[in-house]
């Protein structure tokens, strides 16, 4: 299945990019650059997940008409077909699980143009994207054929899946035979029987970038399309849990305080000058009871305004030369985490050491095996320093229950079981300014942290929490 297991609860053009689902992306485009307020969605399997988000269209501007396609193995062309008695007019089609960036559908359809069909054409050097969508072959303002999936390439142009039709494209569709590579009939063999019969399929040359969402690669693709397009524009918050780290604070908060929109200090009521400082410093410190270390970051999180949330320790053990790496990967990925355990990034006097640093990749090699399934790869649990995009963090935020340590494994988990992609790199892991670690200070204090952990990757894993 496309997009699989993604798509088991929720239809593909509901998958978001950009921490919005595809299909609002398409009706937005439909409704601001071809100035349309009258839309017709067919709907299939999972259908109800449609409705439920695009209601009537009054959230979008726009009257939404819905047409139930019972059967949606008879594909796109025969559930056009559905459609027939409301599309009477000429209309604009586009699917549903396509992303276009920086397009320029707006400026496609001049007012004086006449054709009885248009197809949306891409010029790329990607030629494999044309053998998983289709080939159109073009003589000046004609496309005079049309290959679905084609395996030989006769150019570099791509067909996509905004059209133009009238009502000529029915009769087309009821006179096209089954395609004998997927048993049904195909739009594109639809418009080429148009061709046929000398009717005017006409070809809008498109501009921007463009990813059919037929895996999850796909949609990872377009993620970092639209990160990458957009990032300029994308605040970041950092987040700090502390309680009584009066020695360190200052120097954390100026640290990354230059580099980010905002540096949170989540302050479990410190008794010493914690708060004071952070504030000094330029941090916004929101100072509450807390149940822990896990406590704190959730309260950082939910107090931050960034669209990226990086988190750090108050101890000064990680850096903002390291952020670089962070924010540049978290283009590509839901949630980029750190991992203190290459040797090479780790300074003397650390307390990754020995049984703790091997305790950690264990622990991290376990989630690996449990969640096979999302391929991810681990070798740190215990590390904070890490960065997950605000929307993605707020689809899992209602399973995020733990208040200590645990918090960390879990916040990998959750994304994990969310099927979001999770990257770790190595980040540099020095010692504390001051203090010790509450976690890992001492054998006992590490057993305690293991066992936490431990006792929520199980509860996690047989779906008891």
């Amino acid at each position: 299945m496309r997009a699989w297991p993604k798509t088991h609860s929720i239809p593909k053009v509901l998958l978001e990019v950009g921490g919005k689902p595809l299909l609002q992306r398409n009706l937005e485009i439909l409704r601001d650059q071809f100035g349309l307020d009258e839309i017709v969605v067919i709907v299939g399997h999972l259908g109800e997940h449609i409705r439920e988000f695009l209601g009537d269209g009054t959230r979008f501007q726009v009257r939404i008409t819905y047409v139930d396609c019972p059967d949606p193995s008879i594909g796109l062309a025969r559930g056009l077909l559905l459609a027939r008695s409301i599309l009477t007019a000429p209309f604009v089609a586009i699917l549903g699980d396509e992303l276009y960036l920086g397009s320029n559908h707006a400026s496609l359809l001049p007012a004086d143009a006449e054709f009885d069909a248009a197809c949306a054409i891409l010029q790329t050097s990607a030629l494999d994207t044309i053998r998983k969508n289709y080939a159109v072959t073009i003589d000046g303002d004609r496309i005079v054929a049309l290959e679905e999936k084609p395996e030989r390439l006769v150019n570099d142009w791509l067909g996509c899946g905004t059209y133009v039709f009238d009502a000529s494209i029915f009769d087309a569709i009821d006179r096209t035979t089954r395609s004998a590579r997927s048993g049904r009939v195909e739009l594109t063999d639809a418009i080429s029987t148009l061709v046929r019969d000398g009717k005017h399929v006409r070809p809008l040359r498109l501009t921007g970038s463009y990813v059919n969402i037929n895996s999850i690669e796909d949609q990872n693709s377009a993620n970092y399309l639209v990160r990458n397009r957009e990032f300029a524009t994308y605040k970041v918050s950092v987040v700090i849990p502390a309680w009584n780290e009066e020695g360190s604070i200052g120097y954390v908060v100026r640290d990354f305080r230059p580099l980010v929109h905002e540096v949170v200090v989540a302050d479990n009521k410190s008794t010493d000058k914690t708060a004071e400082i952070a504030r000094a410093a330029g941090a916004r410190v929101v100072s509450t009871t807390l149940r822990g270390y896990g406590d704190a970051l959730r309260c950082g999180i939910d107090n931050a305004v960034g669209d990226l949330v990086v988190l750090v320790e108050a101890d000064h053990s990680f850096r903002a030369k390291d952020l670089g790496k962070l924010l540049e990967f978290a283009k590509d990925a839901d949630m980029v985490i750190g991992t203190r355990t290459t040797r090479q990034m780790i300074e003397q006097g650390t307390n990754m050491h020995g049984i703790v640093r091997w305790a950690n990749v264990m622990v991290g090699k376990l989630i690996e095996a449990l969640w096979w399934s999302q391929e991810p790869r681990f070798t740190d649990v215990g590390c904070t320093y890490r960065a997950i995009w605000r929307d993605v963090y707020a689809k899992i935020r209602p399973r995020i229950r733990g208040i200590g340590p645990e918090f960390s494994p879990e916040l990998m988990i959750e994304v994990l079981r969310g099927h979001r992609r999770v990257i770790e790199i190595p980040v540099s892991y020095y010692r504390r300014v001051a203090g010790t670690s509450k976690h890992s200070a001492g054998f006992m204090a590490l057993a305690r942290t293991a066992l936490r952990m431990l006792r929520l990757i199980v509860r996690k894993r047989l779906g008891r929490d």
